[in-house]
């Protein structure tokens, strides 16, 4: 299965070497059919219905996950429930333990 790494933002643009993904929909896509060393995500997305944490109680529940994992959204309630609901999937152990989490907001103006 090929590696990839890949950052969800409808915002800001994806740091070289990454598949940058707009939508939890292409995301959910990615993580079905690649082997993901690292997902990057935002909270905030252009579709005000379906947002990162959306994405990440799906990906708990069909036990899709990355290598590791970073919040870098600058909403920082939705990047903590979405940092926390990961945390909670690994002390219920649905998700594996040695699977890095990260919250590390970037500013809306970040460029690589």
């Amino acid at each position: 299965m090929d590696k990839i790494s890949v950052f969800l933002d409808d915002y800001r643009k994806a740091p070289g070497g990454y598949v940058l993904v707009e939508t939890i929909d292409e995301c959910i896509d990615l993580l079905r059919t690649f082997d993901i060393e690292h997902l990057s995500l935002d909270h905030d997305l252009l579709n005000k219905t379906r947002n990162g944490f959306m994405l990440v109680e799906k990906m708990v529940k069909e036990r899709l996950f990355a290598k590791r994992i970073t919040i870098h959204s600058a909403n920082s309630v939705g990047g903590k429930a979405m940092y926390n609901c990961l945390k909670q999937a690994q002390r219920d152990s649905i998700m594996p333990l040695d699977i890095p989490v990260s919250l590390r907001p970037l500013p809306l103006n970040f460029s690589p």
